[in-house]
């Protein structure tokens, strides 16, 4: 912070630790109200940040809340064929975009639902991909929403930067594995976390066990879990292990995730319920 600061963010072009957080958010649209906005995220891809983002927003609408998807993996959307919307697009009027409604009554919003063709690819830089995603913040009407959860792309790049700074986010949820270097990976999730001072909820591990149909003994194909020993390490109030189950992949690709059955991550939602609710 220079000695001569005045506190006014929105006029200093000084790259300070010390910025007004609240001097980047993006105003959402007139007709909006979202009262908890929640980011699934992870260190690398492939670990089911999607599903665990599909299940939340599942979890929460059966509860009675109004849930929302925000997809931001704007090069890698998987979120409408989870809910079985791909032949759906995304409306428009005068007044602004309008979301796509999952057969539970669930708002989503990914740029697969704006494409002539959903297997179109996305080539787009950086900045593109940024603004993209706050359009999806500022221009899309999104109505009487209690939680919305943003599906990020992996890493630390320019669209969780973008998420962090420009919605009002209340909490993450991070998405891991049982491998000891995606564990790694998630520490730099973490830690990226703590920089934008947006608070951990909770920790997720995918692909935890696998659990015998005959026996119900658990195995842990991909190792030893280190999710326990990382949620202490950062003080993360709630861990929840997902299994190998073939019927949630199923239940994805049938677009089908809203008839999934299973109490994982119960735990993890009675957690999100006690978060701090933001006016309006």
């Amino acid at each position: 912070m220079s000695d001569n600061c005045t506190h006014d963010c929105s006029t200093c072009g000084e790259n300070c630790t010390s910025r007004n957080k609240s001097s980047f958010l993006e105003k959402p649209h007139d007709l909006s109200s979202v009262k908890k906005v929640i980011a699934v995220i992870s260190g690398k891809g492939g670990v089911g940040k999607s599903l665990v983002t599909s299940l939340l927003a599942t979890i929460m609408q059966r509860a009675g809340y109004k849930a929302a998807v925000l997809d931001a993996d704007i090069t890698g959307p998987s979120i409408p064929k989870a809910f079985g919307i791909n032949n759906e697009g995304a409306t428009s009027d005068g007044f602004g975009i309008y979301p796509v409604r999952t057969k539970t009554g669930i708002d989503v919003m990914s740029i697969n639902l704006l494409l002539e063709d959903p297997s179109d690819p996305v080539v787009w830089r950086g900045p593109i991909i940024a603004g993209t995603v706050k359009q999806f913040w500022t221009d899309v009407i999104w109505r009487d929403i209690d939680f919305m959860f943003v599906d990020m792309p992996p890493g630390t790049g320019d669209v969780p930067l973008t998420v962090f700074q420009s919605l009002p986010v209340d909490g993450i949820i991070v998405v891991t594995s049982p491998q000891e270097l995606v564990s790694m990976i998630v520490e730099k999730a973490v830690k990226m976390a703590g920089m934008m001072e947006v608070p951990i909820l909770g920790i997720v591990e995918n692909m935890s066990y696998f659990e015998c149909p005959d026996c119900k003994k658990c195995y842990p194909i991909f190792g030893e879990s280190h999710v326990d020993a990382i949620a202490k390490q950062y003080g993360i109030p709630s861990v929840a292990k997902l299994p190998i189950n073939p019927k949630l992949a199923a239940a994805c690709d049938a677009g089908l995730i809203e008839l999934f059955e299973g109490d994982w991550l119960d735990g993890l939602a009675r957690e999100l319920c006690g978060t701090e609710v933001r006016n309006g």
